[in-house]
């Protein structure tokens, strides 16, 4: 057998063969590196171990129990119980959702590791606890004080036979063979600066700490590893970007511009006025745009990026809007289409929901330069479109389109310039790491009159003292939005459905009112129809699902119900929040949570409660989520970052960042250390499609 090397296939570890090694290669463990990168998404230390007997109600604790019995309890809502005890006593863990599954997974006699919180309902029990069954083996490391590390599972693992026990066997034999021969691309000098490990002893202390602070300490080097990939990515593709020159040109803003500036019935505020000499003084450069202009809902970003396109149809150029939902894009046409035909400037709507002939027409009209400005969806980067002159590209509640789509519309032109927006305010450290190749526009203040949003969050069991204080407001002529999670009931999920909801609302709750109901499968024609009534106060009540998070302004709605608010983000819980109170009245957001309410529910809730800025909101649902939730990296078209937490890896981002600027400023001639790390990060990219924020 050949010597095992860290590219070396996993099949040829002792212990795994060839339909480990399948099974392996599904949950992307290819080779033995890939082995010792899968790292445990936990660990088991004796010390953290509380005897059952020892649980109160409120304690976040991990327990070790062998099941005692278990069964499907009816009542008000149905449950799984299954009941654990050890030497100290028995506790009861009980899930509401997707227990038929969970059913099946205990036996009788199984030891169970179970990790949450201590709620006393007749009975001590964990609501929806975290569980992962355990081996006797590993039971005997955990009663004699050995930490344990917990794996991630699959189904195919867990189908091949790969338990917890047998991925340590495999990840110790893979260390014992290759630990000594484990290269390190960060020179001495880099580990002493910033107080690392090297990469073997790291790899070492991630799967087998001696104590919990090993384990993050090993965690910190891996995930510096990481910040300093994408940071390099990152950066040489701006590096790469900036040598590009764009074939059109600006001259100084003209009439077009003033005209629309005129026609507004307000005035801009200092921040959009600000970021909006920045986006110019960046069209009028050689090099193509890449700015990126975030606010909260409200703030007016749609006012600057259409003075932009303005700005841009006044040279000749055209610009393409996409939007995340054909509501958003219904609306920016509704709003701006007359106004920008009253100073020459010809917009057009392009949805999926048009007819082929409506296609047709539209298509021509944008490849003659008949159109100015396309106000659209997902459409615009259909093959079909083509543009006689695309110079600028604006996307709006960007996050939300894949890298593949927002390269596909920039295709569309010659390095046409971009601007991005989003109404989800970015932390500093997230935007350094996703939006390090942008420039970065804010807007913080609010226009004129817009007062903040209040928010309160109740339980279920308040819903009827709720619904007679929407009863008088309703009376005093307020009109109010419900919204929902889903469309339709989910038995997985119990959640409340948005059409049976408006039924009982209808037809129970509100008879003596008008109630509406839109949500993403309503037909265009029938949405905007609804969406009118409600507009002209023919509506009272709209009841609607997360499509209005985007895409309706209706300034007479001040109030909105959350329902399950206990299953949103908290950034879309201030998304939802921005669509009341825009009309000059102060809005105010009721959240509904129901039962069971997890700490870290609450912790949102009570975050969403306290404050209304957008940007407060953002770092608390960083610190809450972590990076991965807020914005998914795949969309953005970044390595996903699989062990680097922002939340708490602040001071390593600002770190990476500056030795990858100083390797890429070229102001000083690269000495050895840099040199062996720069050939590692070249290495890094063969292979991969370099990728820049926009594909």
């Amino acid at each position: 057998m050949p010597e095992l090397k860290l590219d070396s296939d996993v099949q040829y570890l002792k212990g795994v063969g060839p339909r480990r090694a399948a099974a392996l290669g599904l949950a992307g463990i290819k080779t033995v590196d890939d082995l010792l990168h899968y790292l445990p998404r936990r660990y088991l230390d004796r010390s953290m171990i509380v005897p059952i007997g020892s649980l109160q109600a409120n304690m976040q604790a991990t327990i070790i129990g062998m099941v005692l019995g278990k069964g499907i309890l009816k009542g008000r809502r149905q449950r799984l119980e299954v009941v654990i005890g050890d030497d100290s006593g028995y506790i009861a863990l009980i899930w509401f959702a997707g227990y038929r599954y969970l059913e099946g997974y205990f036996k009788k006699g199984d030891l169970f590791s179970v990790t949450g919180t201590v709620t006393y309902f007749q009975q001590r029990q964990i609501v929806h606890p975290e569980v992962e069954r355990i081996e006797d083996e590993a039971a005997q490391l955990i009663h004699t004080g050995r930490i344990v590390p917990v794996y991630p599972s699959t189904a195919g693992l867990k189908k091949a036979g790969i338990t917890g026990r047998i991925l340590r066997q495999m990840v110790s034999r893979a260390l014992d063979a290759v630990e000594a021969g484990i290269p390190d691309f960060l020179p001495d000098s880099y580990l002493t600066e910033h107080c690392l490990k090297t990469l073997s002893r790291a790899m070492r202390l991630i799967h087998y700490p001696e104590k919990m602070d090993d384990a993050e300490a090993a965690r910190r080097r891996l995930a510096f590893d990481e910040l300093l990939e994408l940071q390099f990515l990152i950066l040489s593709s701006r590096k790469q970007r900036n040598k590009a020159s764009k074939s059109h040109a600006y001259v100084k803003p003209g009439g077009k511009v003033r005209q629309f500036l005129n026609k507004l019935s307000f005035k801009l505020t200092e921040d959009q006025e600000k970021s909006a000499r920045k986006i110019f003084a960046d069209l009028q450069s050689d090099r193509p745009m890449h700015r990126l202009l975030q606010g909260d809902v409200g703030c007016g970003k749609t006012v600057v990026a259409l003075l932009t396109a303005v700005y841009a149809a006044e040279n000749g150029l055209q610009t393409a809007l996409m939007a995340p939902t054909e509501l958003l894009a219904e609306q920016h046409y509704r709003n701006w289409v007359e106004p920008l035909r009253e100073i020459g400037i010809e917009a057009a709507l392009m949805t999926g929901s048009l007819t082929k002939a409506e296609r047709r027409r539209l298509d021509d009209a944008a490849a003659a330069g008949e159109i100015d400005i396309v106000l659209g969806t997902h459409a615009v980067i259909s093959e079909s479109v083509r543009f006689k002159n695309l110079g600028l590209v604006v996307i709006d509640e960007q996050h939300r389109f894949g890298v593949m789509q927002r390269g596909r519309l920039i295709g569309k032109g010659m390095h046409p310039d971009t601007l991005v927006m989003t109404a989800t305010p970015i932390p500093r450290t997230l935007a350094l790491t996703l939006y390090g190749d942008l420039d970065i526009s804010s807007i913080k203040t609010m226009p004129p009159g817009r007062q903040p949003s209040k928010a309160v969050w109740r339980t279920g069991a308040a819903r009827q003292e709720i619904y007679e204080f929407l009863r008088e407001r309703l009376k005093s002529g307020e009109q109010i939005f419900i919204v929902y999670p889903l469309v339709e009931k989910s038995e997985k999920l119990d959640l409340q459905a948005a059409e049976d909801a408006y039924i009982q609302l209808k037809e129970q709750v509100f008879p003596e009112f008008k109630v509406g109901l839109v949500h993403g499968r309503v037909k265009r024609e029938k949405r905007e129809e609804i969406i009118k009534a409600f507009q002209k106060r023919e509506l009272d009540i709209l009841t609607a699902t997360t499509v209005i998070e985007v895409g309706i302004d209706i300034p007479a709605a001040s109030i909105m119900v959350i329902e399950h608010a206990e299953r949103f983000g908290l950034s879309q819980l201030h998304q939802l929040r921005g669509r009341v109170g825009r009309g000059g009245k102060r809005g105010l957001t009721i959240a509904v949570a129901l039962p069971p309410v997890s700490d870290l529910a609450k912790r949102r809730l009570d975050m969403f409660q306290a404050s209304s800025d957008g940007f407060k909101i953002a770092e608390a649902d960083l610190q809450l989520r972590g990076p991965g939730e807020f914005f998914g990296t795949r969309q953005h078209g970044l390595p996903e970052l699989k062990v680097a937490n922002l939340a708490v890896d602040a001071d390593l981002l600002p770190a990476a960042r500056e030795v990858i600027v100083n390797l890429l400023s070229g102001k000083r001639a690269p000495d050895n250390d840099d040199s062996m790390l720069l050939k590692f990060l070249e290495g890094r990219l063969i292979g991969r499609r370099t990728m820049t924020r926009f594909g």
